[in-house]
């Protein structure tokens, strides 16, 4: 299975990701630092949202061999600059989180990551299960090593 690490502000549901992909029982815990739980990274949302701590996601994507940036249906602005999926070396995915919540925008949430740059977008809901398992999927079998020997000159400006 590929590792993925999780980026996403505070509250945009990486965490209950995680439990969801892992077939845990969704409870709310707060991620204070950096856990590795098995094929996934889950990062806190203060490095996204703290400039000083944007180095630290850096160093931590290293380690994946896949970044799902998260945004949640319900949120009324992104944090991820536009193209900011050049600056990887890995491929990034598109996750949308929370798309069951009665005033969820998927479609916005939809176009803020591809104008980040996200070419393969996810939606799902912890809560409902919509498109757990379609990711699971996805980070079992997407061959990354293909896609990055097919893509390294477009990735390294080879």
């Amino acid at each position: 299975m590929n590792k993925v690490i999780l980026i996403g502000r505070s509250e945009s549901g990486k965490t209950t990701l995680t439990q969801a992909l892992k077939g845990e029982k969704i409870h709310y815990d707060k991620t204070q630092s950096v856990e590795r739980e098995g094929f996934i990274i889950d990062t806190p949302g203060e490095y996204i949202q703290t400039r000083n701590f944007g180095g630290a996601l850096a160093v931590y994507a290293y380690e994946s061999d896949i970044v799902g940036l998260l945004l949640s249906a319900t949120e009324p602005y992104s944090l991820f600059s536009p193209n900011i999926t050049s600056m990887a070396n890995r491929l990034v995915i598109g996750i949308i989180t929370g798309i069951d919540q009665k005033n969820a925008n998927p479609e916005r949430a939809e176009r803020w990551l591809r104008l980040a740059g996200c070419e393969i977008i996810f939606k799902v809901s912890a809560v409902t299960g919509e498109g757990i398992e379609e990711l699971r999927n996805f980070l079992t079998t997407f061959d990354t090593k293909k896609f990055y020997k097919e893509n390294r000159k477009k990735m390294f400006n080879l």
